[in-house]
């Protein structure tokens, strides 16, 4: 295979990069064999109920919206599970900083599926804090008073005894995680598509579960270092 030569390298840097663009070239094929059976799964269930949510309208007042009614024109409906209830004094670095990347890639995304950011905050709390954060590019709802994130494990209401033993061993109240979930409409029934669930699923010592990696520049850039990630964790300020 024919390879770049950069200023000055040596003849062991050559030999070990070439080895690691193959595992690169590897690497980037198993993600498209992976987005390939993705696209291919069959059918998801139906949602069990047209979920009601808070949004600001047109009007800019809030107002109430079914589910079904946020494909805006698309077949797909793609809602990112965001750590910013009541219960909290501020959101979630981790998620925070993962919008932040979103953010920038919404309007294009947005000429292909609708995405919206739901958090069990009232709607109100949720546009101040993406003002604030410059996130003019993402759509919120609160989904307060709705039982969404229950059922799509956006909290941990429904996780299985053994994952929720494993992620809280001391037994403490349910808690919101971050998850994304993608929905299809079909013939006009809205079915569910996939869900992140590398959320809920065994880390890898030394890991974070790494489920939202794929829409996060932030890790594919420090990963390109000779640091990489190490333990570094976003904050909301420096």
């Amino acid at each position: 295979m024919s390879h770049l030569a950069y200023p000055n390298e040596s003849a062991e840097y050559r030999t070990a990069r070439n080895t690691l663009l193959s595992e690169e070239i590897t690497l980037r094929r198993q993600i498209e064999t992976v987005a390939a059976q993705r696209r291919a799964l069959p059918p998801g269930g139906e949602v069990p109920e047209d979920y009601v949510f808070e949004r600001i309208g047109e009007n800019c007042m809030p107002e109430r919206v079914e589910m079904s009614k946020l494909f805006g024109g698309h077949d797909t409906l793609i809602l990112y599970s965001f750590m910013y209830g009541p219960e909290r004094n501020t959101p979630c670095p981790m998620c925070t900083h993962l919008l932040d990347s979103v953010n920038g890639g919404a309007r294009h995304v947005g000429q292909r599926a609708s995405l919206y950011i739901v958090a069990k905050s009232p709607i109100a709390r949720l546009v101040a804090w993406a003002r604030e954060r410059g996130w003019t590019d993402l759509r919120f709802l609160s989904t307060a008073g709705n039982s969404y994130d229950a059922a799509y494990f956006g909290d941990s209401a429904n996780i299985p005894d053994d994952i929720r033993k494993r992620r809280d061993p001391k037994g403490g109240p349910d808690w919101d995680e971050t998850m994304f979930n993608v929905f299809r409409l079909d013939n006009g029934m809205v079915r569910h598509f996939w869900g992140s669930e590398l959320t809920w699923a065994p880390e890898d010592p030394g890991q974070h579960h790494r489920s939202g990696d794929s829409v996060n520049a932030l890790w594919g850039l420090l990963d390109m270092t000779p640091e990489g990630r190490g333990r570094f964790m976003p904050k909301l300020a420096y």
